[in-house]
């Protein structure tokens, strides 16, 4: 399509192709409107890498998005509200603030169609068919940054053991090689990771079930590797599944239950963030919640790394998890 064509192409009709997986059209919606991005970027942020990474966390972020965009004629503020909300994270070094509150912006509508949710799982497809080209590490970062509660860079670092400095390179690597990716691979036919999906999910579920009803060492036998490497909060190492049977017999004893509540799903890793329940007559006992980065090898599980978000405040725990 030529420069004059584009021009004649509405917003409108781009947020629609975008939605039903066009990733040059998504691209074009994010060409139209970077000027206007940008000035909201160096508004906020001043000139500097922090508006650059702002910028680059947007457009994951639309990319990511896009089929939740009800009114395509509001793309404009749309797009504008989610660098105001990067920025904010910027600023904050926190959890970011949610994208949905850029729904204010747009009307809401009926359940969508089965054609509708065919469109939107044909981006999805193609989101992790491209994320699935990028390099383990890389790979990694990305995952936890966009699609997980661990966004801060100092979080992301420590759970990766690698320097702040390090997160920061990758992301950028990864966000260009993941918008060639996309490019690449716009028109190709991807695999439905629909399916994959469920069954990691279900796989994650079944094994916090297993653990209140006292078969977790059975479920972790079938999850992992026998050599499975274990690493901690606090960086200790060990290998085979007897410290993880341990420290979830003492969070059980002491009334603390494990949920899943968000899955996460690539080629060679698979995050589980959990929500930890504390019991009600000690309601601090455990932090709210703890990662599991579980690394495949032959489809299961060879190393799983434990993680804790937290807050500035957190103290240390009572029980194994060494944070609250």
């Amino acid at each position: 399509m030529t420069a004059s064509e584009n021009a004649k192409v509405t917003d409108v009709d781009l947020v629609h192709a975008a939605q039903s997986g066009d990733v040059h059209a998504l691209g074009l919606l994010l060409v139209r409107h970077q000027a206007d991005m940008r000035a909201v970027a160096l508004s906020i942020l001043g000139c500097g890498p922090d508006a650059e990474d702002a910028l680059q966390d947007a457009a994951m972020i639309a990319m990511r998005r896009i089929g939740d965009l009800r009114d395509p004629a509001a793309v404009a503020p749309w797009l504008r509200a989610i660098v105001r909300n990067a920025c904010r994270m910027q600023l904050r070094a926190a959890t970011p603030i949610p994208v949905e509150d850029v729904e204010t912006l747009t009307l809401p509508r009926g359940e969508p169609d089965p054609e509708e949710l065919l469109n939107g799982h044909a981006l999805r497809d193609w989101v992790w068919h491209a994320l699935d080209e990028l390099s383990p590490r890389l790979r990694l970062v990305t995952m936890l940054r966009y699609f997980t509660d661990v966004t801060a860079y100092e979080h992301i670092a420590q759970l990766c053991d690698v320097p702040v400095g390090t997160v920061r390179s990758r992301l950028n690597q990864a966000r260009a090689k993941l918008s060639q990716a996309l490019l690449a691979t716009a028109n190709a036919t991807h695999d439905d990771v629909a399916v994959q999906e469920k069954k990691r999910r279900t796989e994650a579920e079944e094994t916090m079930r297993a653990a209140r009803q006292g078969l977790f060492a059975q479920a972790l036998k079938e999850l992992c590797s026998p050599e499975v490497e274990i690493t901690t909060m606090k960086g200790k190492r060990m290998q085979g599944i007897d410290w993880l049977l341990g420290a979830m017999n003492r969070d059980l004893d002491a009334g603390v239950r494990q949920n899943s509540a968000n899955v996460v799903t690539g080629r060679d890793v698979v995050i589980w963030e959990n929500s930890l329940i504390s019991p009600p007559d000690d309601p601090f006992h455990c932090p709210p919640a703890v990662i599991w980065v579980n690394f495949l090898q032959a489809n299961r599980v060879r190393e799983i790394r434990l993680f804790h978000p937290h807050r500035d405040d957190d103290v240390v725990c009572r029980c194994c998890h060494g944070r609250r």
